[in-house]
């Protein structure tokens, strides 16, 4: 199997659970991991149980990192939408991750608990796929950014190669002296893929046209939510020049 990643990262727990299922597939068959142009964070997180790791001279990778984000939407639902809220619980943490007001000093602790705990086990896994100390991920952790070359000198990925490099590894492992390379998921249809985008298209223009000026709002409302919760991806975009 090789794993292609292309990705900055996303969601700690999604990022856990693909790293469970590469582990037990390298139990019953090899496994190489190909990183494109971004593998970081979660993106390495996946890919760091491996039997090997492949990069590019220039892929953006490592970012060993997580962040929570719980967004305080009060000024925007209060100032701009009039809209106020009030609310009864039972405990002090009953609507903890309320993102209608600001968090309180309890609840910033039990998040940054949460975010420390899931980078210990973030850094624990990539110890283990690595075969390195964790007092040394965490050394060349804590979010820290790397190239692909960097990555192979400092033991966070085993090669430089391409895609198709990986996929030799992995045959040469296997001991296979014919195969057929099978991608998965299958490729979309390309009118399939015309037509759903043409959907998008459709329906941002027309979000547009009912919110006007507020859209970019929108925007921001719905990134900010897709952010909720524990984070292990990239705090930022890069921009190569």
């Amino acid at each position: 199997v090789v794993l292609r990643v292309n990705s900055p990262g996303g969601s700690a727990l999604a990022s856990d659970v693909i790293w469970r299922e590469v582990l037990l597939t390298k139990k019953v068959k090899p496994v190489m991991a190909s990183f494109g142009d971004v593998a970081a964070s979660g993106g390495y997180y996946i890919g760091c149980a491996a039997d090997s790791i492949f990069v590019q001279p220039n892929t953006i990778t490592g970012s060993i990192g997580v962040f929570g984000i719980i967004p305080n939407m009060q000024k925007l639902l209060n100032d701009k939408l009039g809209v106020t809220f009030d609310g009864v619980k039972t405990g002090e943490f009953a609507d903890i991750m309320n993102i209608t007001r600001p968090m309180t000093a309890g609840e910033r602790f039990i998040l940054q608990k949460g975010v420390d705990r899931i980078y210990a086990t973030f850094v624990s896994r990539v110890a283990d796929g690595r075969k390195k100390s964790k007092s040394y991920i965490d050394s060349i952790g804590g979010g820290r950014v790397w190239t692909g070359m960097d990555a192979v000198n400092i033991g966070l990925a085993d090669k430089l190669g391409s895609f198709n490099d990986a996929v030799k590894a992995a045959a040469k492992s296997a001991k296979l002296k014919e195969y057929n390379i099978v991608e998965y998921p299958e490729k979309i249809d390309p009118w399939k893929a015309f037509i759903n985008g043409a959907k998008d298209n459709i329906s941002v223009y027309y979000t547009k046209k009912e919110l006007g000026d507020n859209y970019l709002l929108y925007k921001k409302i719905k990134q900010a939510a897709a952010l909720s919760g524990i984070q292990a991806r990239m705090s930022y975009e890069p921009v190569i020049k």
